[in-house]
C-alpha cells in the first residue's frame, strides 16, 4: 500500500496560480525514478479526471482543458512530482490527488488515494 502525500492547495483569485506537491514516502523513495506518477481531480459532483502524469523518462501528458497552464514536473532530489498551475480558472476547482497509476496506464490509477489538496478558484 502505497498512499502519496498532497499539498500546497489553497484558495486563489482567477488567472493566479499554485504549485501542488507530491511526496513521496520514505519507504519508496529510492525508487521514485522508476515510477509514473500522475494528478488527478475531482470536483463536486462529478468524476475524478486525470489532469496530468509523467512517466519516468520524464514525458508528460496533459488534459486537453489544461494543457498549456498547468506543468507537471519531476524533482528528483526531493523525490516529489510537482504540478505547477497558472491561469486558473473557477472550473479548476477540485481535489487533486496524485496516485501511482497501475502498470504506468493513467486510464487505470491505484487504489491507494491519499486526503488530497483541495484547490478553490473564486473571486
Amino acid at each position: 500500500q502505497v498512499q502519496l502525500v498532497e499539498s500546497g492547495g489553497g484558495l486563489v483569485q482567477p488567472g493566479g496560480s499554485l504549485r501542488l506537491s507530491c511526496a513521496f514516502p520514505r519507504a519508496i523513495t529510492s525508487t521514485f525514478s522508476t515510477y509514473t506518477v500522475a494528478w488527478y481531480r475531482q470536483a463536486p459532483g462529478k468524476q475524478r479526471e486525470l489532469v496530468a502524469g509523467i512517466t519516468p523518462d520524464r514525458t508528460s501528458t496533459y488534459a486537453d482543458s489544461v494543457k498549456g497552464r498547468f506543468t507537471i514536473s519531476r524533482d528528483s532530489s526531493r523525490k516529489r512530482v510537482l504540478l505547477q498551475m497558472s491561469s486558473l480558472k473557477p472550473e479548476d476547482t477540485a481535489l487533486y490527488y496524485c496516485n501511482l497509476p497501475t502498470h504506468g496506464d493513467f486510464q487505470r490509477p491505484s487504489d491507494y488515494w491519499g486526503q488530497g489538496t483541495q484547490v478553490t478558484v473564486s473571486s
